[in-house]
């Protein structure tokens, strides 16, 4: 933009906002400063154009119309231990995480009952199939407790391989070999695990689930830190798909709660129930809602709008 196209947007704002100030002098007022003031319409008006004023006033509505067909399935109670497991989480840097993050108590207490009324609306809204039960259930493993010897190069870990093999125990080689300083004084052993667990690589899960109760990898299993020796001592019985039920559903709709697509989908329906309508005809162009009153369109026009960059 050249010095005089500048000049011109400069004037032109400035005259914008002399009009506005004009147009808006029985507004209330905001901000007094010298020789001006800003009043809460000019405030107003400069907000709703920006990302940021329109991103709130999105959240105010999905927090709004949740709140009002969900409110009634959780309690304050429930929003305020979720916020006390944070604020413990986090300790004496809560305060400066909220603050960092954009946010206070009450925006970030209103986020928190936000997540947990929509995690009541798909409990509502998508029902769990007996299909979908089972499918579910034939994937799961259950849990598994093993030891483990994590090294940095394949000639470590095949060394206590063959250690094991001459007859040393786990125990003694994970204190020597480990670089898991978590575990290597406890022989190497971690916390029992299933197949929901998101905490260990899918090579180490999946290598652990081929072996039986005593059993051990015979060569290394790679995975992105390293080189691991890993010893099962414990296999849960997986048990009977009608006895967990609870549990199976709960899994499911952990998975589908985590998932934006089903997700954006749920808000949808909870907004076309309540009826939203944008008064503000400058706002209301914007289709702020689009993404969910019509995913399909707003998901068709980005990748359109993606193919022709």
């Amino acid at each position: 933009m050249n010095k005089q196209l500048k000049r011109i947007v400069v004037l032109a704002a400035t005259a914008a906002i002399g009009l506005s100030t004009a147009a808006c002098s029985s507004s209330p007022t905001v901000v007094n400063y010298k020789g001006g003031k800003i009043t809460q319409d000019e405030y107003y008006t400069q907000m709703k154009n920006t990302s940021a004023g329109q991103s709130t006033l999105v959240s105010l509505i999905i927090y709004r119309t949740l709140k009002q067909q969900y409110g009634d399935k959780v309690s304050s109670k429930k929003i305020n231990a979720e916020y006390n497991k944070y604020k413990k989480q986090y300790g004496s840097s809560f305060s400066s995480v909220l603050s960092y993050s954009g946010l206070t108590t009450d925006s970030f207490k209103q986020n928190l009952a936000t997540n947990l009324y929509s995690i009541a609306a798909l409990k509502d809204l998508k029902k769990v199939s007996t299909a979908q039960e089972k499918k579910w259930w034939k994937s799961y493993t259950p849990d598994v407790t093993v030891q483990h010897i994590s090294t940095t190069s394949k000639a470590d870990a095949e060394t206590v391989i063959k250690k094991l093999k001459s007859g040393t125990s786990f125990a003694t080689l994970a204190k020597k070999y480990s670089t898991d300083t978590a575990t290597k004084s406890k022989g190497g052993k971690l916390a029992a695990f299933d197949s929901t667990d998101t905490s260990l690589s899918s090579t180490f899960k999946k290598a652990a689930w081929k072996l039986k109760e005593g059993q051990y990898t015979t060569t290394p299993v790679k995975t992105s830190s390293g080189y691991e020796v890993i010893k099962v001592l414990k296999v849960t019985k997986k048990g009977s798909y009608a006895s967990h039920k609870k549990f199976i559903d709960k899994q499911i709709y952990q998975t589908w709660a985590a998932d934006s697509n089903t997700m954006t989908k749920i808000i949808g329906k909870v907004l076309k129930k309540a009826n939203v309508e944008i008064k503000d005809k400058d706002l209301k162009s914007k289709n702020l809602l689009s993404s969910y009153l019509n995913p399909s369109a707003s998901t068709s026009a980005s990748t359109s709008a993606s193919s022709t960059n």
